[in-house]
Formats: C-alpha cells, structure tokens, sequence
C-alpha cells in the first residue's frame, strides 16, 4: 500500500477507539465503590509499565532518527524530565490518592481476563518488529479518535475542557491538584501524536505497512474486550463492544 492508504488505514482504525461503556464513566454512573477497578485495570494493563513498552521498540529500531523520538518519549514517561517532573505512573497514582484508595491494591492488581489477554498482546507486540512495537504504543496506547485531527486542520481535535470539568471532579469530589497526569499529558501529548505520525510515515518500510495495519487492528479488538471486561466489573450493563475475541 502507498503512503496515503497507509495513513488513511491507520486513521481509521483510531477513529473507532471508542466504547460505549465510556459514557457511564464520564457522566459519574459507575458507582464510587467500583471505580477503583477501572483504575487498578489501567494502572496494572499499560500505565505503569508504559515506559519498559515503549523502550522494548527502541531497543529494537535500526533507525537512529526513530530512537531518538522513542528514547524521548521514554524518558518524560520514565521520569517527567521533560515536562511532568515525575514519572507518570506515579502521577496516575495521584488519582486514587485523591480518592481515598487504598493504594496497596495497586502494588499487587489481579488483571481481569480480557484485560490479561490485552497485556498480552501488548507484550508480544512490543517484543515484535520495532515498527509493530512503535505503532502499538505511541499511535494507539497513547492515541485517540482524534487523531485525524492531529494531521488535519479541519478535523475535529481532541477536546480539552477546563481540568475543573473533568469527570473525576464534577462526579467523584476529586481536587483538580489530583489531575497531575492529565496537566502532563496536555503538555507532551501533541509533540507526542506529531512524532508518532512523523515516525510512522516517514520510517516504515512500504513491505512492513501492512504489518502494522494488522498489528493496530489487533490492539483495538483487544483494547474492546478489555473495556468490555473492566465495564462490566464496575456494573456497568450491556455495553459488550462486539469484538471479535
């Protein structure tokens, strides 16, 4: 495939990372009790080892001018050096924090099946082609459906309201202080989503194109089932994404 079909693939894929259970979360459905399942799940499936995924592609790239985009993202994710001033996993902890958790469940968390199934895939992936690994991290862990909006002037962007509307404020008490990891994102992200899209246009060899297509694919069918699982054990109901398992 060309570069413009590559592109538009992988676009498209991203425009569908979206589940309907989102909304139960966004709009404070979940009850108080069970959201502490939905943040041991995120903190255990990717967050915390965030920077060991997306070192293993770097580890892995022949291409020097690549590394260089890796090694950066790895070290703001490893250490908040760049922006964040601390190691985002620990940022994300601020959020239970902030909730009154008890943060030793986050030291030992029992993943979910699917979401087992979807750190799987994430490490075989990342063991893979630095290409696959890159792409599975830095375009659709770190990416949204707004990615389109990252590479076109007229399409919609990522939306980004006062931290004092987020969710976890307006629904579940939390102080905006809390939101650590969200300042840091907002800081970061859009050179992050430039060098992602840089890295993969640019460096993939047209014979890997498909490869990575396949490799994106397969981490939104996992990521579905995943949300599916962590929904329905936060009591969320008949929100199954119909992905394929």
């Amino acid at each position: 495939m060309d570069q413009q079909e590559f592109k538009e693939r992988l676009l498209k894929i991203m425009e569908s990372k979206h589940h309907a259970a989102w909304s139960a979360f966004t709009s404070g459905q979940v009850q108080r009790d069970k959201l502490h399942i939905h943040l041991e799940q995120e903190y255990a499936t990717y967050v915390r080892d965030f920077p060991v995924l997306v070192a293993r592609a770097y580890v892995n790239c022949p291409i020097a001018s690549v590394r260089r985009e890796l090694i950066e993202n790895v070290y703001e994710e490893e250490t908040g050096g760049l922006a964040a001033g601390r190691p985002h996993p620990e940022l994300f902890l601020e959020v239970p924090r902030g909730l009154a958790m008890d943060l030793s469940r986050f030291e030992a968390v029992q993943l979910l099946p699917a979401s087992a199934r979807y750190r799987a895939f994430l490490d075989a992936a990342t063991a893979s082609d630095w290409d696959v690994g890159a792409a599975v991290t830095t375009l659709f862990v770190e990416g949204t459906r707004y990615e389109r909006g990252e590479l076109e002037p007229d399409a919609p962007k990522r939306p980004q309201p006062p931290l004092e509307k987020h969710p976890l404020v307006l629904h579940y008490g939390l102080s905006v202080e809390a939101l650590a990891l969200t300042r840091a994102h907002r800081k970061v992200e859009g050179e992050h989503r430039a060098a992602a899209w840089r890295t993969l246009l640019g460096s993939v060899a047209p014979d890997r194109r498909q490869a990575v297509v396949d490799a994106v694919a397969g981490a939104l069918r996992h990521w579905l089932l995943y949300r599916d699982g962590v929904a329905a054990a936060c009591g969320v109901p008949n929100v199954a994404s119909g992905a394929a398992p």
